[in-house]
């Protein structure tokens, strides 16, 4: 398989390719459920990042860095917790779509710690969270404002809606699916693939599969 590499300078690799304690938390390619029973592919193809500074110094768009999106705690699971790590190859797209976010509310935006790429090993994810695919993320402040409140997260909720046609974001509330301490924005589960690689190979026991 070839080895590509980035215009940032990252490697694009192989989930399915990485060593066994990397692939039973990544689970490259393999199928999860969501909350509707609805199998959904994780995502194959990953960014290598090297080191926390590697990560501080990538950008991956104007105003965001690849660190910002990769700030985990102990829940994360212990193999991701360490260099080198690996991040779905979605995730400039979910920057991109921050900056269209950004430029819409005209100020800073700030992603919360574990509210960017998690793992679907990670204490925090339940069923296939779109965090598992990097094109969810969670932001606890834009500017000044703190989104604690049903007013500030309802504000800007209908901004990115109107910015992203097609973002899903999170109600306020304090149930199950709602969010009281955060904006949640969720582009759905893309798989990025990156031109120069293989691609996955069909299998008709789990492509055909309705279920």
């Amino acid at each position: 398989m070839p080895d590509p590499s980035t215009s940032f300078g990252l490697r694009v690799v192989d989930g399915r390719r990485l060593p066994e304690p990397l692939r039973e938390v990544l689970r490259p390619g393999a199928l999860l459920c969501d909350g509707k029973g609805r199998a959904r592919r994780l995502p194959r193809y990953f960014y290598e990042v090297p080191s926390w500074a590697a990560a501080r110094e990538t950008p991956l768009s104007p105003h965001f860095y690849l660190w910002e999106f990769i700030h985990t705690d102990v829940r994360e699971a212990p193999p991701l917790l360490k260099f080198p790590r690996y991040v779905p190859c979605a995730l400039p797209l979910l920057a991109a779509c921050l900056e269209v976010f950004r430029d819409a509310v005209g100020t800073y935006v700030h992603i919360a710690a574990n509210g960017g790429y998690r793992s679907p090993a990670h204490a925090l994810n339940t069923s296939a969270s779109t965090h598992a695919w990097g094109t969810a993320v969670n932001i606890y402040r834009i500017g000044d404002t703190w989104l604690d409140t049903r007013e500030a997260i309802t504000r800007y909720a209908n901004a990115a809606r109107e910015a992203l046609p097609g973002v899903w974001t999170r109600a306020y509330g304090h149930d199950p699916g709602e969010a009281d301490d955060h904006l949640h924005l969720d582009m759905g589960y893309v798989r990025s693939e990156p031109r120069d690689v293989p691609g996955d190979t069909y299998n008709p026991k789990l492509d055909d599969d309705p279920r």
